[in-house]
Formats: C-alpha cells, structure tokens, sequence
C-alpha cells in the first residue's frame, strides 16, 4: 500500500460513513408533527373597528345620534365613537352596559330579566335594560358593543348590527 492510498482510505471511508448515515436518516419516516398551540381569540383593533363601523352604519341608516363602544373581553374599550348630536350622558351609559355584558356573559337586556328572577347576581353599576349586546368568535366570548342614545330597543339594534359581523 503506497502512501496515497494510506492517506486516501480514511477519507473514503468517513465519506461512506457520512453518505450512508445521509440514505438512513432520508429514509427514516418523519415524526408526526406538533399540533398547532390554540390561540386565544381575542378582541383585536381590527375587529374592534369593523364592528363599530357596521354599528355606526345602523344608526346612520335609522338617523339615531347615538355612543357606540367596542370592548375587549376584559371591559377594556377598543374603540369609542359619540356621533354628532349624542348626548354627553350616553358616553357613560354605553361604557357601563358594555361592562355589565362583559361581567354577565349576556345581554344587558337578559341580564335585567335574570336579575328580577334572581338568576343572577348583581353586577355594581349593572344596566338592566337593552343595548349592550356580547361579541362571540365561534362560542368563545371575545368582547362587547354598548350603545346608548336612543331607546333601548334601537340602542340594541345598533349593538347587534356591529356583532353580528364577527363569526
């Protein structure tokens, strides 16, 4: 065995090594992968504006001069609107019938009739008339719309119109 072969026999055999270790690990079926984690649907800035623009475009459509809010699940508020001519005072009912439905997982509307039969407990500050309605991705309770201005039923109507977009 010459000197050339002595030093070329260990490079040939690493790369046999290598080359069969590569044909292995190529054939070896892959591991199943991860499930994806779940991500927490949550109330985003985005979501926040189309459904207040959609609320807003209800109470254009019906004239109603009205404050809209957007919260996310915690009562937090996303986005705010007081149309033109909303009175001063609807800027608090709204903010509190948007906490009432965050600290009710309901209607304020099926909050004031649950509350009268004793179905549930009081919220502090708590509305117990209609307008302020959950935002539901899926089941999954993400947010709120509070809307005051006009009569409860309109203020209602409004608040449903922005969260029915959100599927």
């Amino acid at each position: 065995m010459t000197r050339a072969t002595f030093v070329r026999l260990p490079a040939l055999m690493l790369m046999a090594v290598i080359t069969l270790t590569s044909v292995t690990q190529a054939q070896a079926p892959a591991a199943p992968a991860a499930p994806a984690p779940a991500v927490p649907q949550v109330m985003t800035y985005e979501m926040a504006v189309q459904i207040i623009d959609a609320a807003e475009a209800e109470a254009r459509t019906n004239k109603w001069n009205v404050t809209i809010v957007v919260t996310d699940a915690a009562g937090m508020p996303v986005v705010l609107r007081r149309l033109t001519g909303a009175s001063p005072r609807s800027y608090d009912i709204a903010m509190r019938k948007a906490a009432t439905v965050v600290a009710a997982k309901m209607t304020t509307a099926d909050y004031g009739v649950k509350l009268k039969t004793k179905e549930v407990t009081e919220v502090p500050n708590g509305i117990t008339f209609a307008g302020g309605v959950p935002v539901l991705r899926g089941v999954e309770f993400i947010g709120a719309v509070g809307t005051s201005g006009v009569q409860a039923i309109q203020d209602e109507q409004v608040s449903k119109a922005g969260a029915s977009i959100i599927k």
